[in-house]
Parts: structure tokens; sequence; C-alpha cells
């Protein structure tokens, strides 16, 4: 980098404007020592694409909504490797359709980093115009614009530089009755879980990664007390990295999620959830549960953290 030379500039420039000059190089100079860490994910992009996936409406399980919203992920991963794992789950309500989608960006490395999502919305909250903005929608968005950028580093290398990444939008994680039980929820990754235990998919895991209402304006993640000790550490340290601490597991909080089916299989699994959701949760599974609840700065807390835990993982 070159600069102006002063000693010229004195010849013709009046004292007033050097002394103006000296403070604007001055500061130039110091600058980059003060900025804050560089954000680096696009949350104004999952933002939006939250907001595209919620006008859908609701989108339980059954549901002309719940096929928009197939049709919607379809749409957008088209001309990335795209897998439709469709199966029929034995619900309280009979035989359902359902449909998980897996979404394939290879790397270098011989594995693969699982980040996951449920997409749908609860069967029994089909008469309150419940969208599920947090819940599902902006863990959908997340997922979307993560995919993103994994395309774009695809695109310019081929693969990945570390392990292969596979986005997973897993359906029926919530149950089909109000009353939460083992055998009525979680459909979609238990069904996964144990079709990739069967043909060897399960062995070339490194980490399943959950996320899960995470776009909260009032974002405060608790730490998931079954989740894998070492996997929540590398979340710690990436949020660390950005000065996100205050983010991050000021709370413990047992909750049964989407990773306990491969949590329970052996595969290194965490659930990066903010359970507290509105003042004492009275967002959570509610019709207030809406875009105005959730913001792009969250978002992009999350998804520097989440590309930051990747590189990490990577490097283990």
């Amino acid at each position: 980098m070159s600069f102006w030379n002063c000693e010229k500039i004195k010849t013709w420039v009046p004292e007033e404007t050097q002394l103006w000059l000296g403070l604007v190089l001055a500061l130039l100079l110091l600058t980059p020592l003060t900025l804050p860490a560089q954000q680096r994910f696009n949350g104004a992009a999952a933002l939006e694409y939250t907001r595209q996936f919620v006008a859908i409406g609701p989108r339980w399980p059954t549901s002309q909504g719940h096929m928009k919203a197939e049709e919607f992920l379809r749409n957008h991963f088209r001309h990335d490797q795209l897998e439709e794992d469709a199966f029929t789950a034995s619900t309280p309500i009979g035989p359902v359709a359902m449909r998980n989608f897996i979404v394939r960006f290879p790397g270098k490395k011989n594995g693969v980093i699982v980040l996951a999502t449920h997409y749908e919305t609860n069967y029994w909250l089909k008469n309150i115009n419940y969208v599920g903005a947090n819940d599902s929608g902006s863990t959908t968005g997340l997922l979307m614009a993560i995919g993103d950028q994994l395309r774009a580093e695809t695109a310019r290398r081929k693969t990945l530089d570390g392990y292969s990444v596979w986005l997973v939008f897993d359906d029926g994680e919530e149950s089909i009755q109000p009353a939460w039980t083992d055998s009525d929820s979680l459909y979609g990754t238990r069904h996964l879980a144990a079709k990739w235990a069967r043909d060897g998919t399960l062995g070339k895991i490194k980490a399943f990664i959950l996320a899960d209402m995470i776009g909260d304006k009032d974002l405060d993640i608790q730490r998931e007390s079954q989740s894998t000790d070492w996997l929540v550490a590398l979340v710690r340290q990436a949020a660390k990295k950005f000065g996100y601490e205050r983010y991050f597991f000021k709370q413990d909080e047992q909750v049964s999620d989407d990773h306990l089916p491969f949590l329970r299989r052996g595969v290194p699994s965490i659930d990066i959830i903010d359970i507290d959701y509105g003042p004492n949760d009275s967002y959570h599974h509610t019709a207030k549960d809406t875009m105005d609840k959730i913001s792009a700065k969250s978002l992009t807390i999350d998804g520097d953290v989440f590309m930051e835990t990747i590189r990490l993982i990577d490097q283990r």
C-alpha cells in the first residue's frame, strides 16, 4: 500500500487541511485494529427465506400447506444433490405420509457433518393458524442460507475442504397429539437414524448438529444437557470467536428433540435450541409465533457459529 507524499502536499495545501488529512490518515491506519469480529454469514438472506417459507401458512402433516412446504424445499435445492426420503409413519391418527429432505455437499475428508431442522408445524394446532415462524420456520431459513454458502464454496472448489456437509430437513418432529410421547414424536429422525444404521451411513457421521427455535429476537440458547460434551465445547469456542458468548449456554436444559435418535445410536450430537420463547415461554406453540418475533441479527449469530463449528470439526 502506498500513501501520499506529505512533504509535497505542504507546498500547496493550507495548514488546516494538512491537519485534517493527517487525522483522516491516522483513523484509516487505526480502523482495522478497532473493528469488531467480522460477521461472515448472511442473516438477512436467512430471514427472507424464513419469510417466504412461513408465508405458506400452517404446514402440518396431511395438509395442503405441508405439500407446499415440500415443493418449496424441492424447488430451492433442485440443482443440488437432493434426496427425498419418503416414508409412512404410524401415528395416533393412522398411517401418515411424511418426507425427509437430504441435501449433500461433498467434502475432501472421509466423513459427514449433518445439520438438521424439522420443517412441519403441529397437527394438533391446525385450527389456530399456527405458522411456526421460529419453531421450524427460522431454522429452515437458516439451513437454506447455509446451503447457499456451501453451494458457493463447492462451485469454486468442486468439494468442501473438510468433511461432507449434509443438510437434513426432517418431517414429523412434532407430536400428532398435544401430549408429547416417545412414540408420538420425532417421526422423521427416528426413521432416518434407523435407515442409516441399516445401510452403514450412520458410521460415517462425525457430528449431528440440530437447530431448533433459534431465530428469537431475544436469543438465549440453552446448553442442552444430553448433548455430546465435545460438541458443546466446540460451539462455545465458535461463539467466543465472534464475541457471542452472552447468547450461548448460560443455562442447562434437558430437551427431547431430533438429536436423540442419533445420540442413542452413538452419533456425537448436539441440540442448539432456545427453548425459552417469549415472556414465560408464552409464544411457544401458540399463534403468537410469527415473523415479528425473529430477527436477521439472531440468524446471523446462528450462521456464524454453525459455520465456524463446521470448521472446528474439520480440524479435529
